[in-house]
């Protein structure tokens, strides 16, 4: 009944997705050091990511074996801007560097171009530069070399990442949480999810980015170059999570909708309250009160997501009763407390907890590369005419269920 392709969302994308079996052609077997020997055909797909600030490239099998993969972090260059991403900057460091990503991905491969069978792209959501430099440089390839072309959900790719590395059997519970979203999602094959929550203003990151700013962490003594969500979590060690008291949001709400706006409004009340935007030398009093409003808005914002995680798990207990794994990615997936919290929540309701390895939680084109495998295992997603896909900066994933969550009306 509720059975829709990732591919089939908009109808932009929708006349240039074929959904016929795919060929596997044998092509010459690569012997790339430091692999053994091989014994069978392989596919091989090359993942291209440039949907936010980071240009990804990787190249895997379809065995999920990684054959070499490269990227371009552009963290430090729009650290100076405060943390957050300046649109147009990401879009000219991607054009910047996209072909000599691409290059370094190949040769760690030990393979050449006419050695990849399929290239899987990023054509959204994101950023709708960023997006236009990856896909574009991809209809180059494409059109110069003849090769399929798989379009990729990024959301998507991020749910199907866990598969890559640990055996999980559909359907299964995710939560993407990251800069650009928060979404709760049952996936029930590599095309066919189910939103059972959202998150109705700021995605997670981004305020975790926004209330680094306000703190001022990027001049803070223990932090390094990293981004704004690594920052609230090192400072927030050494602090008290009670030390303020921060709103629960929508506690009363009996759905999986998430809300984090209200947080970047109620910690810049507490902070102009003990007059923290006037300290300007990171004394012991300003560390200290920057330690304390770390941990409690991390404590606070944990607790939001844990509430909407154990309603989605109630959720599941009837519309999936098959369904007895929660995976957790995107960047905020990162956070070693929130993880710990989440892995209780999973426990208490026999699920168990499964989440990428930190570098796979955040963007890169390992999972791009992986969707397109899951893609042409599930004879799904392949692009007849790829010159003339457009990116797609907003593309929701799946089929919404959430007024079925609502209706429910689980207490949790």
């Amino acid at each position: 009944m509720f059975r829709i392709a990732c591919v089939n969302i908009t109808k932009t994308l929708n006349s240039y997705f074929s959904f016929t079996p795919y060929p596997v052609i044998p092509m010459r077997v690569c012997q790339a050091k430091p692999w053994p020997a091989i014994q069978r055909y392989y596919t091989t797909v090359m993942g291209i990511e440039t949907s936010c600030d980071d240009t990804g490239v990787a190249i895997i099998d379809d065995s999920g074996r990684l054959l070499g993969d490269a990227l371009q972090s552009q963290s430090s260059i729009h650290k100076t801007y405060g943390w957050g991403i300046h649109p147009v900057t990401a879009a000219q460091l991607h054009q910047e560097h996209i072909h000599r990503v691409v290059q370094l991905a190949l040769r760690k491969s030990n393979l050449t171009i006419q050695d990849v069978h399929a290239i899987a792209t990023t054509v959204g959501p994101g950023l709708a530069f960023s997006l236009n430099v990856g896909l574009n440089y991809s209809k180059s390839l494409l059109q110069q070399y003849n090769k399929k072309f798989i379009a990729v959900h990024h959301m998507a790719a991020h749910a199907l990442t866990a598969r890559m590395l640990t055996p999980i059997e559909f359907p299964y519970l995710v939560l993407l949480a990251s800069g650009g979203h928060c979404i709760l999602a049952v996936v029930n094959s590599p095309c066919e999810f189910y939103r059972l929550g959202y998150t109705l203003d700021d995605a997670p990151g981004e305020v975790f980015d926004k209330i680094a700013r306000m703190l001022e962490l990027h001049n803070h003594p223990d932090v390094g170059n990293v981004a704004g969500g690594q920052a609230i979590e090192i400072v927030a060690k050494n602090g008290n999570n009670k030390a303020f008291k921060l709103p629960h949001i929508m506690s009363s709400v009996r759905n999986c909708h998430f809300s984090f706006a209200g947080f970047k409004s109620a910690v810049n009340t507490h902070l102009k309250k003990v007059s923290y935007f006037s300290l300007n030398n990171w004394d012991q009093q300003k560390l200290t009160l920057a330690a304390d409003m770390a941990a409690t808005f991390q404590y606070y914002l944990t607790w939001h997501i844990a509430k909407r995680v154990r309603r989605a798990l109630v959720f599941c207990n009837t519309f999936k009763p098959e369904c007895r794994t929660l995976v957790i990615s995107g960047g905020v997936a990162c956070n070693k407390y929130i993880k710990e919290e989440l892995d209780k929540c999973a426990t208490a309701f026999g699920f168990r907890l499964v989440c990428p390895p930190p570098h796979l939680c955040t963007d890169n084109g390992i999972m791009i590369a992986w969707a397109g495998v899951e893609h042409l295992k599930s004879n799904t997603a392949t692009v007849m005419n790829p010159q003339s896909v457009i990116y797609q900066p907003k593309w929701p994933l799946g089929v919404d269920l959430s007024d079925e969550v609502s209706k429910s009306n689980l207490k949790v």
